[in-house]
Protein backbone atom coordinates (compact mmCIF):
# COMPACT_ATOMS: atom_id res chain seq x y z
CA UNK A 1 0.00 0.00 0.00
CA UNK A 2 2.80 2.42 0.88
CA UNK A 3 5.47 1.55 -1.68
CA UNK A 4 4.18 3.74 -4.52
CA UNK A 5 3.13 6.79 -2.53
CA UNK A 6 4.83 10.08 -3.40
CA UNK A 7 4.49 11.93 -0.13
CA UNK A 8 7.91 13.45 0.70
CA UNK A 9 7.38 17.18 0.06
CA UNK A 10 10.07 19.80 -0.54
CA UNK A 11 9.54 21.54 2.79
CA UNK A 12 10.82 18.42 4.59
CA UNK A 13 14.13 18.67 2.71
CA UNK A 14 14.33 22.32 3.78
CA UNK A 15 13.59 21.34 7.39
CA UNK A 16 16.43 18.83 7.33
CA UNK A 17 18.79 21.57 6.14
CA UNK A 18 17.42 23.98 8.77
CA UNK A 19 18.15 21.51 11.58
CA UNK A 20 21.65 20.82 10.28
CA UNK A 21 22.52 24.50 9.79
CA UNK A 22 21.26 25.62 13.22
CA UNK A 23 22.44 22.72 15.36
CA UNK A 24 25.72 24.39 16.36
CA UNK A 25 23.78 27.32 17.83
CA UNK A 26 21.88 25.18 20.35
CA UNK A 27 22.93 23.49 23.58
CA UNK A 28 20.19 20.89 23.82
CA UNK A 29 17.66 19.16 21.57
CA UNK A 30 14.13 18.42 22.78
CA UNK A 31 12.81 15.54 20.71
CA UNK A 32 9.07 14.91 20.96
CA UNK A 33 7.68 11.53 19.94
CA UNK A 34 4.21 9.98 20.09
CA UNK A 35 3.68 7.75 23.14
CA UNK A 36 1.46 5.44 21.08
CA UNK A 37 4.19 4.77 18.49
CA UNK A 38 7.56 5.50 20.15
CA UNK A 39 9.55 3.74 17.44
CA UNK A 40 7.70 4.87 14.33
CA UNK A 41 7.61 8.50 15.46
CA UNK A 42 11.40 8.65 16.00
CA UNK A 43 12.85 9.96 12.78
CA UNK A 44 16.18 8.23 11.93
CA UNK A 45 17.23 11.37 10.03
CA UNK A 46 17.01 13.33 13.29
CA UNK A 47 19.19 10.72 15.02
CA UNK A 48 21.76 11.18 12.27
CA UNK A 49 21.62 14.99 12.33
CA UNK A 50 21.84 15.54 16.09
CA UNK A 51 24.22 12.72 16.96
CA UNK A 52 26.38 13.72 19.94
CA UNK A 53 24.11 16.56 21.06
CA UNK A 54 22.44 16.32 24.47
CA UNK A 55 18.79 15.38 24.17
CA UNK A 56 15.61 15.37 26.24
CA UNK A 57 12.98 12.98 24.88
CA UNK A 58 9.33 13.90 25.43
CA UNK A 59 6.72 11.18 25.09
CA UNK A 60 3.80 13.30 23.95
CA UNK A 61 0.11 12.39 23.95
CA UNK A 62 0.76 10.16 26.96
CA UNK A 63 -2.90 10.49 27.97
CA UNK A 64 -3.84 8.50 24.84
CA UNK A 65 -1.33 5.69 25.36
CA UNK A 66 -1.29 2.60 27.57
CA UNK A 67 0.18 3.88 30.85
CA UNK A 68 2.07 0.67 31.67
CA UNK A 69 3.67 0.60 28.22
CA UNK A 70 4.68 4.27 28.52
CA UNK A 71 6.52 3.55 31.77
CA UNK A 72 8.47 0.79 30.05
CA UNK A 73 9.30 3.06 27.12
CA UNK A 74 10.66 5.70 29.50
CA UNK A 75 13.18 3.17 30.76
CA UNK A 76 13.94 1.87 27.28
CA UNK A 77 14.69 5.33 25.84
CA UNK A 78 16.92 6.48 28.71
CA UNK A 79 20.29 5.83 27.10
CA UNK A 80 23.11 7.41 25.10
CA UNK A 81 22.89 11.19 24.72
CA UNK A 82 19.42 11.27 26.28
CA UNK A 83 19.62 13.10 29.62
CA UNK A 84 15.91 12.79 30.48
CA UNK A 85 12.74 11.05 29.25
CA UNK A 86 9.39 12.55 30.25
CA UNK A 87 5.80 11.51 29.47
CA UNK A 88 3.55 14.54 28.97
CA UNK A 89 -0.13 15.26 28.41
CA UNK A 90 0.32 18.45 26.43
CA UNK A 91 -3.38 19.27 26.23
CA UNK A 92 -3.62 19.56 30.03
CA UNK A 93 -0.02 20.61 30.59
CA UNK A 94 0.69 17.70 32.95
CA UNK A 95 4.36 17.28 33.96
CA UNK A 96 5.46 20.49 32.21
CA UNK A 97 7.08 21.54 35.50
CA UNK A 98 9.23 18.39 35.34
CA UNK A 99 10.45 19.40 31.90
CA UNK A 100 11.22 22.95 33.06
CA UNK A 101 13.16 21.54 36.00
CA UNK A 102 15.19 19.32 33.66
CA UNK A 103 15.95 22.35 31.48
CA UNK A 104 17.03 24.37 34.52
CA UNK A 105 19.39 21.54 35.49
CA UNK A 106 20.97 21.68 32.03
CA UNK A 107 21.26 25.48 32.37
CA UNK A 108 23.20 24.99 35.61
CA UNK A 109 25.48 22.45 33.93
CA UNK A 110 26.20 24.88 31.08
CA UNK A 111 26.86 27.76 33.47
CA UNK A 112 29.40 25.62 35.31
CA UNK A 113 31.16 24.57 32.10
CA UNK A 114 31.22 27.83 30.11
CA UNK A 115 32.90 31.14 30.90
CA UNK A 116 30.35 33.15 28.93
CA UNK A 117 26.99 33.00 30.68
CA UNK A 118 23.83 33.11 28.56
CA UNK A 119 20.37 31.50 28.54
CA UNK A 120 20.20 27.92 27.33
CA UNK A 121 19.35 27.53 23.64
CA UNK A 122 17.09 24.66 22.68
CA UNK A 123 15.90 23.10 19.44
CA UNK A 124 12.61 21.22 19.34
CA UNK A 125 12.23 18.49 16.72
CA UNK A 126 9.78 15.74 15.81
CA UNK A 127 7.57 14.31 13.10
CA UNK A 128 4.47 16.22 11.94
CA UNK A 129 1.43 16.41 14.23
CA UNK A 130 3.24 14.98 17.25
CA UNK A 131 2.48 17.95 19.52
CA UNK A 132 5.48 20.27 19.10
CA UNK A 133 3.39 23.42 18.88
CA UNK A 134 1.34 22.48 21.95
CA UNK A 135 4.56 21.90 23.88
CA UNK A 136 5.98 25.24 22.80
CA UNK A 137 2.84 27.06 23.85
CA UNK A 138 3.10 25.44 27.29
CA UNK A 139 6.75 26.38 27.64
CA UNK A 140 6.31 29.99 26.53
CA UNK A 141 3.08 30.49 28.47
CA UNK A 142 1.32 31.89 25.44
CA UNK A 143 0.07 30.86 22.03
CA UNK A 144 3.35 31.35 20.18
CA UNK A 145 2.97 28.46 17.75
CA UNK A 146 0.05 27.38 15.62
CA UNK A 147 -1.55 24.09 16.61
CA UNK A 148 -3.80 21.79 14.64
CA UNK A 149 -4.86 18.16 14.36
CA UNK A 150 -3.17 17.74 11.02
CA UNK A 151 0.40 17.52 9.77
CA UNK A 152 2.17 20.52 8.31
CA UNK A 153 0.87 23.35 10.50
CA UNK A 154 4.32 24.76 11.38
CA UNK A 155 5.86 26.14 8.17
CA UNK A 156 9.22 27.72 9.07
CA UNK A 157 11.69 28.16 11.87
CA UNK A 158 10.88 30.40 14.83
CA UNK A 159 13.15 31.54 17.67
CA UNK A 160 11.01 31.90 20.78
CA UNK A 161 11.69 32.99 24.35
CA UNK A 162 10.53 30.79 27.20
CA UNK A 163 9.16 32.22 30.44
CA UNK A 164 12.49 31.46 32.13
CA UNK A 165 14.44 33.36 29.47
CA UNK A 166 15.73 30.35 27.54
CA UNK A 167 15.73 30.54 23.75
CA UNK A 168 13.92 27.86 21.75
CA UNK A 169 14.12 27.16 18.04
CA UNK A 170 10.96 25.56 16.65
CA UNK A 171 11.24 23.54 13.44
CA UNK A 172 8.56 22.14 11.13
CA UNK A 173 7.75 18.44 11.41
CA UNK A 174 10.06 16.26 9.37
CA UNK A 175 9.47 12.78 7.95
CA UNK A 176 11.97 10.71 6.00
CA UNK A 177 12.03 9.78 2.30
CA UNK A 178 11.41 6.03 2.58
CA UNK A 179 9.90 3.68 5.15
CA UNK A 180 11.87 0.44 5.26
CA UNK A 181 8.97 -1.14 7.18
CA UNK A 182 5.44 -0.49 5.81
CA UNK A 183 4.07 -0.79 9.35
CA UNK A 184 5.97 2.38 10.27
CA UNK A 185 4.11 4.28 7.57
CA UNK A 186 0.79 2.87 8.75
CA UNK A 187 1.50 3.79 12.37
CA UNK A 188 2.35 7.35 11.39
CA UNK A 189 -0.83 7.53 9.32
CA UNK A 190 -2.97 6.15 12.17
CA UNK A 191 -1.70 8.93 14.44
CA UNK A 192 -2.13 11.68 11.85
CA UNK A 193 1.52 12.36 10.95
CA UNK A 194 0.80 11.60 7.29
CA UNK A 195 -2.15 13.27 5.59
CA UNK A 196 -5.22 11.04 5.40
CA UNK A 197 -5.77 11.59 1.69
CA UNK A 198 -2.42 9.96 0.86
CA UNK A 199 -3.58 6.52 1.99
CA UNK A 200 -7.34 7.09 1.84
CA UNK A 201 -9.47 7.08 4.96
CA UNK A 202 -11.35 3.92 3.99
CA UNK A 203 -8.15 1.86 3.66
CA UNK A 204 -6.63 3.51 6.73
CA UNK A 205 -9.68 2.65 8.80
CA UNK A 206 -9.58 -0.95 7.59
CA UNK A 207 -5.90 -1.31 8.52
CA UNK A 208 -6.51 0.23 11.95
CA UNK A 209 -9.39 -2.16 12.62
CA UNK A 210 -7.07 -5.03 11.64
CA UNK A 211 -4.37 -3.87 14.05
CA UNK A 212 -6.76 -3.19 16.93
CA UNK A 213 -8.50 -6.52 16.38
CA UNK A 214 -5.14 -8.23 16.93
CA UNK A 215 -3.72 -6.10 19.77
CA UNK A 216 -6.73 -4.60 21.59
CA UNK A 217 -9.76 -6.79 20.72
CA UNK A 218 -11.53 -6.14 24.04
CA UNK A 219 -11.41 -2.37 23.59
CA UNK A 220 -12.67 -2.68 20.01
CA UNK A 221 -15.56 -4.90 21.13
CA UNK A 222 -16.49 -2.59 23.99
CA UNK A 223 -16.40 0.63 22.00
CA UNK A 224 -18.47 -0.67 19.09
CA UNK A 225 -20.64 -3.12 21.07
CA UNK A 226 -19.48 -6.09 19.00
CA UNK A 227 -20.51 -9.59 20.03
CA UNK A 228 -17.16 -11.04 18.98
CA UNK A 229 -13.97 -10.24 17.09
CA UNK A 230 -13.43 -12.03 13.80
CA UNK A 231 -9.97 -12.93 12.51
CA UNK A 232 -11.08 -11.18 9.29
CA UNK A 233 -10.75 -7.39 9.58
CA UNK A 234 -13.37 -6.77 6.89
CA UNK A 235 -15.97 -8.64 8.95
CA UNK A 236 -15.15 -6.48 11.96
CA UNK A 237 -15.44 -3.37 9.81
CA UNK A 238 -18.82 -4.52 8.51
CA UNK A 239 -20.06 -5.22 12.03
CA UNK A 240 -18.91 -1.81 13.28
CA UNK A 241 -20.77 -0.17 10.40
CA UNK A 242 -23.93 -2.13 11.17
CA UNK A 243 -23.77 -1.27 14.89
CA UNK A 244 -23.33 2.42 14.09
CA UNK A 245 -25.92 2.44 11.31
CA UNK A 246 -23.46 3.41 8.59
CA UNK A 247 -25.52 1.85 5.79
CA UNK A 248 -26.06 3.27 2.31
CA UNK A 249 -28.99 2.65 -0.01
CA UNK A 250 -29.32 -0.95 -1.09
CA UNK A 251 -27.99 -2.09 2.30
CA UNK A 252 -24.42 -1.30 1.27
CA UNK A 253 -21.78 -0.65 3.94
CA UNK A 254 -20.55 2.95 4.11
CA UNK A 255 -16.86 2.09 4.39
CA UNK A 256 -15.77 5.72 4.06
CA UNK A 257 -17.76 6.84 7.09
CA UNK A 258 -16.82 3.74 9.07
CA UNK A 259 -13.13 4.24 8.38
CA UNK A 260 -13.28 7.93 9.31
CA UNK A 261 -15.14 7.17 12.54
CA UNK A 262 -12.68 4.53 13.76
CA UNK A 263 -9.63 6.63 12.88
CA UNK A 264 -11.05 9.76 14.53
CA UNK A 265 -12.12 7.88 17.67
CA UNK A 266 -8.70 6.23 17.96
CA UNK A 267 -6.95 9.59 17.65
CA UNK A 268 -9.29 11.12 20.20
CA UNK A 269 -8.73 8.32 22.72
CA UNK A 270 -12.38 7.25 22.64
CA UNK A 271 -11.57 3.60 21.94
CA UNK A 272 -9.23 3.54 24.94
CA UNK A 273 -5.60 4.09 25.91
CA UNK A 274 -3.68 2.30 23.19
CA UNK A 275 0.01 1.79 22.47
CA UNK A 276 0.63 0.28 19.05
CA UNK A 277 4.32 -0.44 19.63
CA UNK A 278 5.41 -2.46 22.66
CA UNK A 279 8.88 -2.62 24.18
CA UNK A 280 10.83 -5.60 22.82
CA UNK A 281 8.30 -6.43 20.09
Amino acid sequence: MLENINWYPGHMKKTRELIRDNLKAVDLVVEIIDSRIPVSSRNPIIDELISGKKRIVVLGKADLADEAETKMWKDELSCGDVVKVLALNLQLGENIKQLLKALETEQEVRNAEKSIQRPLRLMIVGVPNVGKSSLINRLTGKKSAQTGDRPGVTKGKQWLTLENGMQLLDTPGILWPKFEDPEVGLNLAFCGSIKDDILGIQDLGFELIRVLGESYPDLLMERYKLDEISDQAIENMDNIAIKRGFILSGKRIDYERTGRTVVDEFRGGKIGRITLEKVGK
